[in-house]
């Protein structure tokens, strides 16, 4: 195993969609294509994938934490784009924060803030 490389989001509108994970991650998709739209996250796939058959039921059973600086920065940041909340960042010990929130479409989104945590070369 060589670690995780790629979260993907369901969305029901993905010109909607990429409009706002432009905004929400501050960079554009280097892959555009009808049935998948990738951006590059310091290093780590973020993928939209357009609902094929409708709604397509999202749950709490694994969140994708994405790393940030300042937790409540991004949080607010984000409910400010149209996200809603899901968990408020939180000290979970250890000087870990971590915070979740709930995309436009219904996706989960995870926030840690993790000073122990450093990048494999």
């Amino acid at each position: 195993m060589l670690g995780l490389r790629t979260t993907i989001y369901k969305v029901d509108d993905i010109q909607k969609a990429i409009e706002w994970y432009t905004r929400a991650f501050e960079t554009t998709p280097y892959f555009n294509e009808p049935f998948y739209v990738g951006f590059n996250i310091g290093g780590y796939e973020l993928g939209l994938q357009p609902e094929e058959n409708g709604p397509v039921p999202k749950g709490d059973n694994v969140v994708a934490y994405w790393g940030v600086s300042n937790i409540q920065v991004t949080y607010d940041r984000l409910i400010a784009l149209g996200a809603t909340d899901h968990e408020q960042p939180q000290n979970v010990g250890d000087g870990i924060i971590t915070a979740s929130l709930k995309d436009p479409f219904g996706n989960i989104i995870g926030l840690i803030d993790n000073p122990h945590f450093k990048l494999n070369g």
